[in-house]
């Protein structure tokens, strides 16, 4: 499995920026070809010492690092990317890697 988690810094308007994630973003994002999960942070993004730089967090998970890569590069990924300008002013950043699960004991 690989990941892409989008960690987006907090913008002076909030509530407009998740009314535009919501109803813009999300419905191109979940278009990107291969996909397979999509995860966003409910209520504040925090740090274990309390309040973060980050006002929300998505993750996206694919099958693997070359399905990650080939979905970003395809046009569906490449209009999300696009997109993210009209939204994100504040910044995000984006992390990608590979990932396993391990069970707990």
């Amino acid at each position: 499995m690989a990941k892409l988690i989008a960690l987006y810094k907090k913008p002076s308007d909030t509530a407009a920026f998740d009314a535009y994630y919501y109803r813009t973003h999300l419905p191109i994002a979940m278009t990107i070809p291969g996909l397979r999960h999509y995860e966003v942070s409910t209520g504040s993004v925090a740090t274990p010492q309390g309040e973060s730089p980050y006002h929300f967090a998505a993750i996206l998970s694919f099958d693997s690092m070359d399905a990650l890569q080939q979905a970003l590069a395809s046009p569906e990924g490449q209009a999300t990317a696009a997109d993210l300008a009209n939204f994100a002013g504040a910044g995000v950043e984006l992390v990608v890697f590979e990932s396993k699960e391990i069970e707990a004991l």
